[in-house]
């Protein structure tokens, strides 16, 4: 007995940039089993419909990661994704190209960015020079030692957590979410001799660029929750280094504005920030502030149940209460 189909629509985004002189999007119409994988229907689309769609792909199985792209403005691989749920969902499949990465052609983005920053962070171990490692037998880890990063070896360096990337979009700068989380990795690692050296080199224009939106970790389909990992380098970073630039002073200002309050004082925490050379840096955007929302020069008032928010505190940094 046959499978039962589905209508698919398929609007998909077409540019040769050494031809057109923008992009465009074409639509195709296929009948599918809903549970089709969006790759394979591209591939169907290529074979039968239109042989000059180009898209990068190889496994076919969620392994190699050559298949991320952007299915209805979600980052995926599409050869995870099935067209059913997208349709029910959305009515179509709208396929883009990753974002935060140039277009080669239709489907395909130049990856040397991504790279780049991946080579960045040094991902191999670095031994300490006066305490080699044996080579006759292997350096063992604890069961807890290797838990700490269980989860970032299971990366396939999709690009889908740097295609979701907010901060990434805003600064080409921003190593990306796959980066840092593999710094993470190496950071933790007992047998690493440079720890404090890769957390040092990583946090000017790096490590608290990081919005918090968690965006990485939705988009990755291994779950590695780079988002979570950033967070753990954040602390590793304050505990080695302290609050030396304007992220971390910012991190740590937020945390002891709130809790004096329970609500954020916002005039104090550009002051605990960025020091009063700061504030006078940004006088002109502060007077437009000041203009826009009078309300911020006034001190807030106390919240009714603040010792709700002190119990969070010591929920925690239960070692602070201790």
């Amino acid at each position: 007995m046959a499978a039962a189909t589905i209508d698919a629509p398929f609007e998909v985004y077409r540019f040769d940039p050494a031809k057109d002189p923008s992009p465009r999007y074409q639509r195709y119409s296929l009948s599918l089993p809903p549970h089709t994988p969006v790759l394979t229907a591209l591939l169907k689309i290529r074979a039968e419909l239109d042989p000059s769609l180009t898209l990068r792909y190889s496994c076919r199985s969620a392994i190699c990661g050559s298949c991320a792209m952007l299915v209805n403005s979600k980052s995926r691989l599409a050869c995870q994704t099935q067209i059913g749920p997208e349709i029910a969902r959305h009515g179509r499949i709208v396929v883009d190209p990753m974002r935060n990465l140039p277009v080669l052609r239709d489907l395909v983005t130049e990856m040397r960015p991504f790279w780049s920053n991946y080579r960045r962070i040094e991902p191999h171990l670095i031994v300490d020079p006066e305490r080699p490692m044996p080579v006759d037998k292997p350096t063992t880890m604890t069961p807890e030692q290797v838990a700490r990063f269980e989860e970032t070896p299971r990366c396939i360096a999709c690009a889908a957590c740097y295609s979701a990337c907010p901060a990434v979009e805003a600064d080409p700068a921003f190593p990306g979410p796959m980066a840092l989380a593999k710094l993470y990795r190496f950071v933790v690692d007992p047998r690493d001799a440079a720890t404090k050296q890769r957390l040092v080199k990583i946090q000017p224009g790096g490590l608290w660029l990081c919005l918090r939106c968690h965006l990485c970790t939705e988009a990755c389909p291994k779950g590695v929750r780079p988002s979570e990992r950033i967070m753990d380098l954040k602390e590793l970073a304050l505990q080695a280094q302290g609050a030396t630039e304007a992220g971390s002073r910012h991190a740590l200002a937020f945390k002891d504005n709130i809790r004096e309050r329970g609500i954020l004082n916002e005039l104090r925490l550009v002051r605990q920030t960025s020091g009063y050379g700061g504030i006078l840096a940004q006088l002109p955007q502060g007077i437009r502030l000041v203009r826009k929302k009078p309300e911020i020069r006034k001190t807030p008032k106390e919240i009714q149940g603040r010792e709700e928010v002190e119990k969070l505190y010591e929920i925690l940094d239960p070692e602070e209460h201790s």
